[in-house]
């Protein structure tokens, strides 16, 4: 067979192994969810399983069963103690008057209103700030869009079930067997591959395990952190806790995460304030707090727990989140670095003899 009929050949099974990882997306997706599930669980199996009883060892399908029935805890723990606050939060929300919010912010508004004018020498009579985002806003904090999105939410959730059991069956067989995602990747390739994909995958495995679990404790604490000032300053406790919430999940998005879960804090804080206290002096709490907290997060959290995860030049992870962000969204933001950093280490397995790769993978 010729090297044209071999790289056809190539190319027609590639072409089919793509489409038939689009057609059956919602599959590869729950494979893989489980996958980095199994990842982040692979530790306390490992812990459990060298707990003795009786002098014998946990077997593994119990530590396995264990540490599934721990991440179901943390879910269901999760979901009742935020997701009411979250909906409640909404529900507040949608019984605003347009003129009561915006007369919460009329301080700070006021304050830009005159800048404006000076500014851009720009009467009140030709330009009011008020009146621009009150006709901005009310499209979209009526009862009928917020209730929309609830329900959009409850019909989301309903879908959620097929998805939540399968991940759960699927994920207890790589909790289970340590190697068989390994075993089901490595089946893929040709056999004179293996050794190659064994090694990619094991690296790739523990660099995973630290970036997830990363990501959780990073978040876990940040929520911590921020929710308890704002308790201590006297914040009602329904908003402290979403605020953290806000702060800790969309922290985990570079750059532009924790620009929107400030925006997102200010709002409530400022629509919500402490009693007795006005907007501006809200926002004089929330401003320092969350700086405070991201400094924590950027120069002590961040470096214990990833350890230079990355391993790349800020310019090259910052075109490479761009890049994501572009294609994917917030998804694409959240999973650019452990993505990227799976292709680097694939590249320097399989393409190390070309200039390039030996360039981007030379701190690996």
């Amino acid at each position: 067979m010729s090297k044209l009929s071999k790289y056809i050949i190539g190319a027609a099974i590639t072409a089919v192994v793509l489409f038939l990882v689009w057609y059956f997306s919602n599959v590869v997706a729950y494979i893989l969810i489980s996958a980095v599930l199994a990842i982040i669980g692979k530790p306390l199996v490992g812990l459990i399983e060298r707990v003795r009883i009786r002098r014998r060892r946990v077997p593994r399908w119990l530590a396995a069963l264990v540490t599934l029935l721990v991440f179901w805890a943390f879910l269901v723990a999760f979901v009742s103690i935020f997701v009411p606050l979250v909906f409640d939060k909404l529900n507040h929300f949608s019984a605003l008057e347009i003129p009561q919010m915006i007369e919460a912010f009329r301080e700070p508004l006021m304050s830009l209103q005159e800048f404006i004018e000076r500014t851009f020498a720009v009467g009140a009579d030709q330009f009011s700030l008020v009146d621009s985002l009150t006709k901005q806003i009310t499209p979209l904090l009526n009862v009928g869009v917020i209730n929309n999105m609830l329900s959009s939410v409850v019909s989301l959730i309903s879908h959620m079930a097929v998805a939540l059991f399968s991940i759960t069956f699927i994920t207890f067989f790589f909790l289970k067997e340590d190697r068989l995602f390994a075993d089901m990747v490595i089946a893929v390739f040709p056999k004179r591959y293996e050794a190659n994909i064994a090694r990619a995958l094991d690296s790739i495995t523990d660099l995973l395990i630290r970036y997830f679990t990363g990501i959780v404790a990073e978040s876990m604490i940040m929520l911590t952190i921020i929710s308890v000032v704002l308790l201590l300053c006297g914040m009602p406790v329904q908003n402290a806790f979403v605020i953290g919430l806000t702060m800790g999940i969309l922290n985990v998005v570079p750059y532009i995460g924790p620009l929107i879960g400030a925006g997102i804090s200010l709002f409530i804080g400022m629509t919500d304030p402490i009693a007795g206290y006005s907007a501006t002096t809200m926002a004089l709490i929330i401003i320092p707090t969350l700086l405070v907290a991201k400094g924590f997060d950027d120069f002590v959290l961040q470096p214990a727990l990833y350890s230079n995860r990355a391993k790349a030049h800020p310019l090259e992870i910052f075109l490479v989140i761009l890049i994501a962000g572009s294609m994917a969204g917030v998804v694409g933001m959240l999973l650019a670095i452990p993505a990227y950093n799976v292709l680097r280490v694939f590249a320097k397995e399989f393409f190390n003899n070309f200039r390039l790769v030996q360039k981007l993978t030379e701190k690996m």
